[in-house]
């Protein structure tokens, strides 16, 4: 490293570069209009065809003092670091986010990608667990 430059602080640079290409090659490929259900299968056929570890519609059970107060279902971890959370829409709403905030807490992960196919084309937003 040279005087004053940082260090790479992007977390997971290459795997989430790789998720956002199968997202613009999703949306290029089936357009907007569908259910988010049939995003979330083509994505699904896209990691396969890649060979991208990952789990959908995850379960995680959301905990206060040992009692189990609720359940989350996160609809992509990819490669046990990062959450996928896919909307269908016209705009990012602070509930989306909110929504991505709690599954990384719930998750104890530290990154989640917020994408939503919209009529004016792909839109994501990175997101950090800052804990």
């Amino acid at each position: 490293m040279q005087g004053g430059e940082q260090p790479d602080k992007v977390i997971y640079k290459e795997l989430s570069y790789e998720i956002i290409r199968i997202l613009f090659n999703v949306y290029n490929n089936f357009g907007y209009g569908y259910q988010e259900k049939y995003y979330q299968k083509a994505i699904e056929v896209e990691f396969q065809r890649i060979g991208i570890k990952y789990k959908p519609q995850c379960p995680y059970q959301i905990r206060y003092k040992g009692k189990i107060l609720g359940r989350y279902f996160i609809d992509f971890i990819i490669d046990d670091k990062i959450v996928l959370e896919i909307k269908r829409g016209n705009h990012f709403c602070k509930k989306d986010f909110d929504q991505v905030i709690g599954y990384l807490k719930a998750s104890r992960l530290k990154l989640g990608i917020l994408a939503i196919f919209s009529p004016n084309g792909l839109k994501f937003k990175r997101v950090l667990n800052l804990k």
